[in-house]
């Protein structure tokens, strides 16, 4: 079996207490039988004595660094090459022992103050289990067939600080790990996810699933009328390609599927090279939707709608003819052009031509500002897109694989020079590499018993939804991608960063921006791995906006029981960043990544929380 990871613990020093065993209470009896307090005189006594231990080691900090400046100094007098190496070393070897210094004090300070520490942070109450806070609120966590008829549910958006948890959000008392990738397609546990008995009975989510005792599982068929595989079969038919092994070479790299279901679709397309985004439908189809369709469609791109509301039975309903009426007429002055219509599927595809714009009789009007990510903004009644140099038609497009890699030309429309860009995909290679070099011991190998399981087959390898909680370039997802690791990975560009999620989309990949103040759109439990560079640094810069531990309690909403945290960073922001993820009673390491870099790793495992 592979080592525990201890809570605390750094790559230097031994295994400490957790901090639920840290804690003082002057009522508890020591181990001896006698009251624990100390009284006025003995805790005078001992803060007196950890005022003079850390007094002591301030002192023993200032003379090692005012030796080692000295050292330094007369290093750099020389003149030589080799005096310069030498000046460069003893300037790492300085910078060390001030952060050992430092942790040491900081260890010391704390066993000075009778080993206190902050305390862990309290577990939801059970309503929490499943709460989206930008969607639900608690209430929402129930049956919806048990509320009645007639009741409405609102979704009001509530991605707001107002709108996070501030506790920990424990899976329900049922929860399993998820199935491994690639089996785990095929079935999930059942109790794992929660559905209402009226979504089984009225088979709003698949028409056929076969639902056992503990689990849901998803056959080749079981998606639309003849199956998943056909279904995406006639999407290219009616595209006007020869099967759905061709969307690639017709541009077709990334899907957004709303109203998603269980993802069954868009796990069978990445069989097929192609990348889908699944998300919940909580809008109805009226023109603003169809116009924000047009904004996040690439020129030349394809909005497939599969509705009962577009089958001859439905249509003889004249409330329904109004309807399909209203959308046809609005698709045709947006510039969509209808392909094809078979049973209940209707392709359109987004006109490649601005001058389409100019010679419409009706439609929108074209947008005066064009934002290419609008961050939480108002939907606009406009069409946007059409001044950017981002309007590329997809058949013009590079292809996947080769797009994740951007020529000159494509990278200088974002403002990124081709050097840096591929230094910056040399260091994620070589960074990749390295992860797993560190990390097969523990992830890949001997993947702990969970409570109450069996001992677990080979191999362990329970890594599949990723996300990066800094993506830049997008380099951590195309590294993983490169070395062969299956992953889907979710791209986070932070709104105090710098705005590179065009890029992102051009590589072929996906992503969001997002203020990490703020609560995240996605169910609990969603993530295997959130990976995080320099994002300490980057909120470090801005002021700390909010707590860090304000937004790892938002990371331990949405990553699984048993998942992994990478957090890189410099070493003082490492081992305060160590302190914090003991409160969320994650296990912690951290780890060197190279004797001449001043970053760190830390690598925290999230527990199986049981109530």
């Amino acid at each position: 079996m592979s080592r525990p990871l201890y809570r605390g613990v750094s790559g230097i020093g031994g295994k400490l207490a957790a901090a639920d065993e840290a804690y003082y209470d002057p009522k508890e009896p020591s181990e001896n039988g006698i009251g624990g307090g100390f009284g006025r005189g003995g805790a005078r006594k001992r803060h007196l004595a950890a005022a003079a231990v850390k007094i002591g080691v301030l002192l023993l900090l200032a003379a090692a660094l005012v030796g080692s400046v000295a050292w330094a100094g007369t290093l750099y007098a020389g003149r030589g090459a080799a005096a310069r190496a030498a000046a460069a070393a003893a300037h790492r070897g300085y910078r060390r022992l001030q952060e050992q210094l430092v942790t040491d004090l900081l260890d010391i300070g704390e066993l000075a103050g009778g080993g206190v520490r902050a305390k862990e942070a309290e577990v939801c109450p059970p309503e929490y289990d499943n709460y989206v806070p930008c969607y639900y609120n608690i209430t929402d966590a129930v049956d919806v067939s048990d509320l009645g008829a007639g009741v409405v549910i609102s979704y009001d958006r509530q991605c707001t600080r107002d709108g996070r948890v501030t506790c920990l959000v424990a899976p329900p008392r049922s929860y399993r790990v998820p199935v491994r990738w690639p089996s785990g397609k095929g079935f999930i546990w059942k109790d794992n996810v929660r559905i209402s008995g009226q979504e089984f009975s009225s088979g709003s989510l698949f028409k056929r699933m076969m639902v056992e005792e503990d689990q849901i599982s998803f056959p080749s068929d079981a998606h639309m009328a003849d199956g998943v595989e056909d279904y995406a079969h006639q999407i290219a038919e009616m595209i006007g390609l020869r099967n759905e092994f061709n969307f690639n070479e017709a541009g077709v790299r990334t899907v957004l599927d709303i109203e998603c279901g269980f993802g069954t679709f868009g796990a069978h397309l990445f069989e097929r090279d192609l990348l889908t985004m699944c998300i919940a439908n909580y809008e109805a189809s009226d023109g603003i939707f169809l116009v924000e369709v047009n904004r996040l469609l690439r020129p030349g791109g394809y909005f497939v709608w599969t509705s009962n509301l577009n089958t001859h039975r439905a249509l003889r309903d004249k409330e329904n003819q109004k309807k399909w009426t209203a959308i046809r007429d609005y698709a045709e002055g947006l510039c969509w052009e209808m392909l094809s219509q078979q049973d209940e599927t209707i392709v359109w595809k987004k006109t490649n031509k601005r001058e389409c714009y100019k010679s419409r009789k009706f439609g929108p009007e074209l947008c005066g500002h064009d934002p290419e990510s609008p961050y939480y903004q108002p939907l606009s009644p406009c069409i946007s897109g059409t001044r950017s140099q981002r309007w590329i038609p997809i058949e013009h497009r590079t292809t996947w694989p080769s797009q994740a890699r951007q020529n000159s030309t494509e990278l200088d429309i974002h403002g990124v020079h081709s050097e840096v860009f591929a230094d910056d995909n040399s260091s994620w290679d070589s960074m990749v590499r390295n992860y797993w070099s560190l990390l097969s011991p523990l992830i890949f190998s001997d993947h702990p018993k969970r409570p109450g399981d069996e001992d677990p087959q080979p191999p362990f390898n329970m890594l599949r939804n990723v996300l990066d909680m800094n993506a830049h370039f997008g380099g951590f997802n195309a590294a993983l991608l490169k070395s062969g690791k299956s992953v889907w990975v979710m791209n986070v560009v932070p709104t105090n960063a710098p705005n590179y999620l065009p890029l992102i989309f051009d590589r072929g990949f996906i992503g969001v921006q997002h203020d990490w103040c703020d609560a995240f759109a996605t169910y609990p439990r969603t993530y295997d791995m959130v990976h995080a560079d320099g994002f300490l640094s980057l909120e470090k810069t801005h002021k700390h906006r909010c707590s860090t531990l304000d937004i790892f309690l938002e990371v331990d909403r949405i990553l699984r029981p048993e998942g992994w945290v990478i957090i890189r960073d410099t070493a003082p922001l490492i081992e305060a960043a160590r302190s914090v993820v003991t409160q969320l009673r994650w296990d912690a390491r951290i780890l060197d990544l190279d004797i001449a870099s001043d970053e760190k790793l830390l690598v925290c495992q999230k527990p199986f929380l049981r109530k």
